[in-house]
């Protein structure tokens, strides 16, 4: 997934914030297959969940090509920890990447690190072009992310506009290897 710094990003952790999601200027596009940002006023439903060390509850979720989701989502973990809704090919690719971040300094076990707000482009592991993204800044905001520290809640609204083989999945370093991973069902 696409990942950027960003005033915006550094702001919100400023203020406390949990859930990394800020809005993207340039982002990774892979997502873009199976859906969008989704737009408050589209939303018809809500689905819960709740991250613990290493698990979803639930651990399969049921959506509508075309429908616009507010996804809820609580930490109640004592660990950073992300939803991401992707193919497990995106998945693998992204870990590659956090490992990368948490590498570097960006990302600690609980929280995004202070030094998330630097220019990560000259720093060793950081070759975005090796990652499938040029040589662009790093954020963690795409529209079918999100993190969230332990114990906060965040949201994400998203739009699945058509079907695919789906997974949400956690790819901080060692916890999709341990099963923080579910599945995305489309109904029909």
């Amino acid at each position: 997934m696409g990942f950027r710094t960003s005033l915006a990003t550094a702001a919100l952790m400023a203020l406390g914030v949990a859930a990394i999601n800020v809005s993207p200027a340039v982002a990774d596009s892979a997502y873009q297959a199976f859906g969008t940002r989704g737009r408050a006023q589209d939303v018809k439903r809500t689905i819960d969940v709740v991250m613990r060390d290493n698990s979803y509850q639930p651990q399969r979720i049921q959506v509508r090509a075309g429908e616009t989701v507010r996804f809820r989502i609580r930490n109640a973990g004592e660990l950073l920890h992300e939803f991401n809704i992707g193919t497990a090919a995106m998945h693998q690719q992204h870990q590659r990447e956090m490992q990368a971040m948490f590498e570097s300094g960006m990302m600690t076990a609980t929280s995004m690190a202070p030094m998330a707000n630097m220019d990560h482009s000259k720093m060793p592991n950081m070759d975005h072009s090796n990652m499938g993204h040029g040589n662009m800044p790093m954020r963690h905001d795409d529209p079918n992310a999100l993190l969230v520290e332990p114990g906060k809640t965040g949201e994400m609204i998203f739009k699945f506009t058509k079907a695919a083989t789906l997974e949400f999945a956690c790819n901080i370093p060692g916890h999709y290897e341990s099963g923080m991973v579910g599945k995305v069902d489309f109904a029909r």
